[in-house]
């Protein structure tokens, strides 16, 4: 296939949209150290109050708007999210930042008198401790660590070193675009976050190892032309089958998003935002840092 405009000679180009674009997420994980937050922490993380109710009928999308509304009302603030759960989705429950035992009781009155409760219809009233937050963000990150570990392994055993730390550097460029798009919209950040992360972390690297197994197959062929051209045509080769896979993925995706409810839509946001991200980098940047890796570390292409 023709290339329509060379995409490796245009990396600086894409690695100066990449880094504008990751900009935002690196600055608010380095401020962490430092005390300064960015991140608009949900419950999960920051910690806070929650509340389940049984509210014997079907929790619908109207029903949680009227409960996020009763809510601000009774206390003032808005709640930072109000789920449904249960096998039957007749339990609703309700996260915010902390408040009071007085004000809790005065929320636990008005859903009463709103909605013909009972105190046997009061599953959970309690406070979430940020230490559970803590103990969140320490998993996830270990987790992302061994996973990305784990894949630079398996990369350089089924390609080489290069190809592996390319991958490694697409897959921390799809988290930071993740993280910047909820610094900059202040989005919550929470449990929901994790794992979209770590699912985005396996969608990434599955297309990076497209275009890297085509670049494979074309070296056995090409063995006297320059590397840059063949990973030129082989992201060529293999940009329709990333177009079509992100496409049919963001479809179904988008479709929950939009049909889903609150809860729903807080999952699949970030993975959106990690889809659009993932086929940015393996289109643009995989092959790029592949040659770039090779040149500075290899002497000779074998």
């Amino acid at each position: 296939m023709k290339a329509k405009f060379p995409i490796l000679k245009n990396f600086k180009i894409f690695g100066i949209i990449s880094i504008l674009l990751c900009a935002t997420g690196l600055v608010g994980l380095l401020a962490l150290p430092f005390g300064q937050q960015l991140f608009n922490l949900d419950i999960d993380f920051a910690g806070g109050t929650e509340m389940e109710f049984n509210m014997k009928q079907q929790v619908t999308q109207d029903l949680t708007n009227e409960i996020d509304t009763l809510f601000k009302d009774t206390t003032g603030v808005d709640p930072s999210s109000v789920t449904s759960s249960g096998d039957k989705n007749e339990q609703v429950i309700i996260r915010s930042t902390s408040i009071d035992s007085e004000t809790r009781a005065k929320v636990i009155k008005a859903m009463q008198d709103k909605y013909s409760l009972t105190d046997d219809d009061l599953y959970n009233s309690e406070d979430v401790s940020a230490s559970v937050g803590n103990d969140l963000k320490t998993a996830a990150f270990v987790c992302a660590i061994v996973a990305i570990i784990l894949m630079l392994i398996y990369i350089t055993i089924r390609f080489e070193l290069t190809s592996g730390l390319a991958a490694v550097c697409c897959l921390v460029h799809d988290l930071l675009i993740m993280l910047s798009v909820y610094v900059i919209f202040q989005l919550p950040l929470n449990q929901n976050f994790i794992a979209a992360a770590l699912t985005i972390l396996g969608y990434s690297i599955n297309a990076s190892i497209i275009v890297f197994d085509r670049i494979r197959e074309n070296l056995r062929t090409a063995r006297k032309e320059p590397f840059e051209e063949v990973a030129e045509r082989s992201v060529w080769q293999t940009m329709g089958r990333t177009i079509n896979t992100t496409l049919t993925t963001l479809f179904t995706v988008g479709m929950i998003f939009i049909l889903g409810v609150s809860s729903l839509k807080e999952f699949t946001l970030p993975l959106i935002i990690g889809i659009l991200a993932g086929a940015y980098s393996s289109i643009f940047l995989s092959a790029s840092l592949w040659a770039f890796f090779r040149k500075k570390f290899r002497k000779k292409r074998v």
